[in-house]
């Protein structure tokens, strides 16, 4: 049972659960404090208070794009530990098994999908050749953060420091 004495009241765990998803929920779809509190009876407070308990950071919204990298999950989690809200990371096989594994209209679709996806953020942390790394600012603009891994054409994964990366978020964050 998820049941709970304390003192004289028998609190239900998951009654409070369903009642904080949907307390974020109603945030998280745009809804102001204030609203969300009339509509759930409760003290506008007891939201700021709930929001900064569980707050992993503040500030814009950051994706993290890179290829090829070879240590794509280090990278990985260092973005997630830092709350990133895109993280696209492939190696070398996995960007050409990517390009190849589609035709050409769908290839372009999905490309057109993922930097429509980048322009939502407000900063993108771009992981790959000179070349590309232009590429991304003549489209995204000064939102783009890059990390330069080597001349074009690069063949082969390329190692990443994550340190570079976690310091490069941090300052994107402030």
């Amino acid at each position: 049972m998820d049941l709970v004495r304390i003192g004289d009241k028998v609190v239900s765990k998951s009654k409070i659960y369903r009642a904080v998803d949907r307390l974020l929920e109603l945030r998280a779809s745009g809804l102001p404090q204030q609203q969300v509190a009339s509509q759930m009876n409760i003290d506008r407070a007891f939201i700021s208070k709930l929001e900064t308990m569980g707050e992993v950071r503040r500030g814009g919204r950051i994706a993290l794009i890179g290829f090829p990298v070879k240590n794509k999950e280090e990278i990985r989690a260092v973005a997630l530990s830092e709350g990133l809200d895109m993280v696209l990371l492939m190696t070398d096989a996995e960007r050409w098994q990517y390009v190849r594994g589609k035709s050409g209209e769908v290839l372009l679709n999905e490309v057109i999908d993922l930097i429509s996806a980048a322009k939502d953020y407000d900063a993108v942390i771009f992981i790959g050749s000179d070349m590309r790394l232009r590429l991304a600012e003549a489209i995204l603009g000064p939102k783009v953060a890059g990390i330069d891994i080597g001349t074009s054409p690069i063949k082969e994964d390329k190692y990443v420091d994550p340190d570079m990366v976690r310091d490069l978020i941090r300052q994107l964050k402030v």
